[in-house]
This record gives C-alpha cells, sequence and structure tokens, in this order.
C-alpha cells in the first residue's frame, strides 16, 4: 500500500454516539475509524444499530465503565469491509450479526463479561453506534446472517437480525434460565424490548398464558397485541390481579427491567420485581432474571447517579425452600444461540423486529436517547445505508 494510502486510513475518521460522562446527555462526533490490529481481525461496516434499555443505565449516569468519552452500542449488523490475514470463515462483503458478546480466542474466561459499548473490557473497542467496528476473533465472534434474495436485507430482514444480537437471545435465554417447558404458563415483569423479546420466545416456545406486566400503556398494547394478557401494575398491585387469573401461580416469571425498576409509585427500587416473581411463582417453579443489575458502589466520573441506585435484597430462604424454587440470571450468550434463533428468522417462525418503532439517522441519536427515556419509543434502530 503506498504511504499516502496508508496515512489517509489512520487519519480516517467516522460518526459515532459518544458517551461523555454526563448524566441525560450523548452526542454524536467523529472519531478514528478503526484499523485492523490483529491477524484475526474483522472490520465491519454497520448497516443498523439499536438503541438498547441497556444503554439507557449509561445515559442515566447509574452504570459503571471505562473513563469516558467512548463510543456506544452494543447491538448491530452490517458488513465485512475487511479481514486480518488469519480470518478463514469470512469475507469482504459477507453480511453479519454483531452479538454484544464478543470472541475471546483461546482465553476461555466468561465470555459474557467481554462487551461492546462501554461493558466489561469491551469499551476499549467501541461500540456499534457507529459507522465501522473491529471485532477481534472475527471467526467466533461475528454470526454470519443466511444469503438474501438479492444479496441485500430488506429493512423488515435488517430489523429481525439486529435483535438477535442482544434481545431476542436474552428474551429467549431468560426462558432457559427458568426453566420454560412448552405448556407452561409465564409471568413477564416489564414490557419493554426484553420483556417483548421474552414474550415472542414465549409464544414460539407453546406457552400457554402469558402475562405482561408494566405501566406504559403503549407497551401494553404491544404486548396484548401478541398474545398476552396485559397487567398495568399501576392501577392494582401485579400480585393480587395475577393471582385472580391463576390461583396457583405461574408456572414461570421473568424479569426483563433489572435495578432500575420501578414501584407502583414509579420510585426506583431495585427489588420490588424479584418480591413480585416470589410471590407469583407456582410451588416448584422457575424464575428467570436477565434485566441488568451492574451498579458500582458509589459515585464516580463515569456513574454519576450510582449512589441512587440499591442492590441490597433481603430474601427468605425458608419461602424460597418450601417453594422449590428454581431461579437462574446473568447475560444471555448470543454466538451460542445463534444457530437456533438465526434459523428461526430465516425460516419466517421468529420476527423480532415487530418492536422496531423509529429508524433513524445517527444524527438523530441523541433526540431518540431523550425519547426513549420517555417510554415515546418502544425501539430505535440506527440506519447508516
Amino acid at each position: 500500500m503506498a504511504l499516502a494510502n496508508i496515512t489517509a486510513a489512520v487519519n480516517a475518521t467516522m460518526r459515532a454516539v459518544l458517551w461523555e460522562g454526563n448524566a441525560y446527555n450523548v452526542t454524536v462526533a467523529d472519531v478514528p475509524r478503526p484499523t485492523l490490529i490483529n491477524a484475526t481481525d474483522a472490520i465491519v461496516k454497520l448497516s443498523r444499530a439499536a438503541i438498547c434499555g441497556s444503554d439507557l443505565h449509561i445515559y442515566r449516569g447509574t452504570n459503571p465503565g471505562p473513563p469516558a468519552p467512548w463510543v456506544l452500542g452494543h447491538e448491530g449488523i452490517g458488513y465485512v469491509s475487511e479481514v486480518g490475514e488469519g480470518v478463514g470463515s469470512l469475507s469482504v462483503g459477507d453480511p453479519v450479526i454483531i452479538p454484544f458478546a464478543t470472541a475471546e480466542g483461546h482465553l476461555h474466561t466468561d465470555l459474557t463479561t467481554q462487551m461492546y459499548g462501554g461493558y466489561g473490557n469491551g469499551g476499549g473497542m467501541g461500540g456499534t453506534q457507529a459507522e465501522f467496528i473491529r471485532i477481534p476473533f472475527a471467526d467466533d465472534g461475528l454470526i454470519p446472517i443466511p444469503a438474501t434474495q438479492g444479496g441485500n436485507m430488506t429493512e423488515s430482514q435488517a430489523n429481525d437480525y439486529v435483535m438477535v444480537s442482544d434481545i431476542f437471545a436474552t428474551g429467549w435465554e431468560a426462558l432457559d434460565y427458568a426453566g420454560f417447558k412448552a405448556g407452561d404458563t409465564v409471568a413477564i415483569f416489564g414490557a419493554g424490548p426484553v420483556g417483548l423479546m421474552a414474550l415472542h420466545a414465549a409464544r414460539i416456545r407453546g406457552a400457554s398464558r402469558i402475562y405482561s406486566v408494566d405501566y406504559v400503556p403503549e407497551r401494553l398494547s404491544i404486548a396484548q397485541e401478541q398474545g398476552a394478557t396485559p397487567i398495568n401494575f399501576r392501577e392494582a398491585d401485579p400480585v393480587e390481579q395475577i393471582m385472580a387469573l391463576e390461583p396457583n401461580g405461574v408456572t414461570r416469571s421473568i424479569d426483563a427491567v433489572g435495578y432500575e425498576q420501578v414501584n407502583r409509585n414509579l420510585t426506583v427500587q431495585s427489588d420490588v420485581i424479584t418480591r413480585n416473581m416470589l410471590a407469583v411463582t407456582s410451588t416448584g417453579g422457575g424464575m428467570g432474571t436477565v434485566g441488568v443489575y451492574n451498579m458500582p458502589a458509589s459515585d464516580s466520573e463515569v456513574a454519576p447517579r450510582a449512589s441512587t441506585m440499591d442492590d441490597t435484597l433481603e430474601l427468605s430462604l425458608a419461602s424460597f425452600f418450601f417453594g422449590q424454587f428454581k431461579w437462574q440470571a446473568g447475560p444471555s450468550d448470543p454466538i451460542g444461540l445463534a444457530p437456533e434463533l438465526v434459523a428461526l428468522v430465516a425460516s419466517g417462525v421468529a420476527s423480532p423486529g415487530f418492536i422496531v418503532s423509529d429508524v433513524i439517522s445517527i444524527e438523530d441519536a441523541p433526540e431518540a436517547y431523550r425519547r426513549f427515556e420517555r417510554h415515546e419509543i418502544t425501539k430505535a434502530v440506527i440506519a447508516f445505508d
């Protein structure tokens, strides 16, 4: 490569959404475009990137992360634009899903702690809310998208596949965590994007009845359209509402919200969903927690509002013991789930893109964050192409 071309590549910039450490504020700015560092890297040109509910934890200043500024985002799809000489299964132009959890080569540590967009050690690699992103160990760290007619995805297909990068996998695995079986009844706390994905997964997997618990009318309306019984916890106690319909309780319950959940007064109370899950889950039933619990102990430059959160919970082990409950929590593994979920989307059985309410340009991202925070958006997707 000529020296002039090398210099141009090093100095190239791209547009990106930045977290700069200021609560309730993100910016769009020019940042250096990533380049190949290792032989196993790939560079992906983004086609779509989504704004996740987990991004709002950062936006509100309650979530820890690396020193600001850094590029937001951990959900995306795109086309491979460069590959290192050690990449064997991908070629330039291949359409791919960028899962939120990065592959780690031969390290074999906790896969799901390595996340883009400021989570874990992934923050140094940047996020998906940018025109380009570098992917380490690309052969294992990218999910191929099946060939589409004409070689390009439709907007509907793009919206479906971008959900596989995080929230569809998260909603699906929430049911696994709860021990779900076909025919079970399910109560899903939270009708935001993850909760709606858990609902979509529960329908595909054969739930007999699904209850969706939230207080935002528009979200509950979508949940009802998707086959759930809406439970508005502002109108009456959600436990009483569910138990009136399921006297023995539901077989499985899901926390799809995380630590910034609110009680009936709309005050943040980080244990209210767990208490409600214990109250509505039948004896021998299961609970799955996939809402994020990742708050630091005190305020800092990167989490200026951390002290407003409380991560403590008093739990009666006696009631848990005699309830014979199964309870598992954690992030999902989109790479491990990819073969099943991609096949479901490709066949048309799953269409998780139904939750997309707004397709925006990257320049509109700050306003989209503000509207998402106010529950005026169900799910926003940034379109780059």
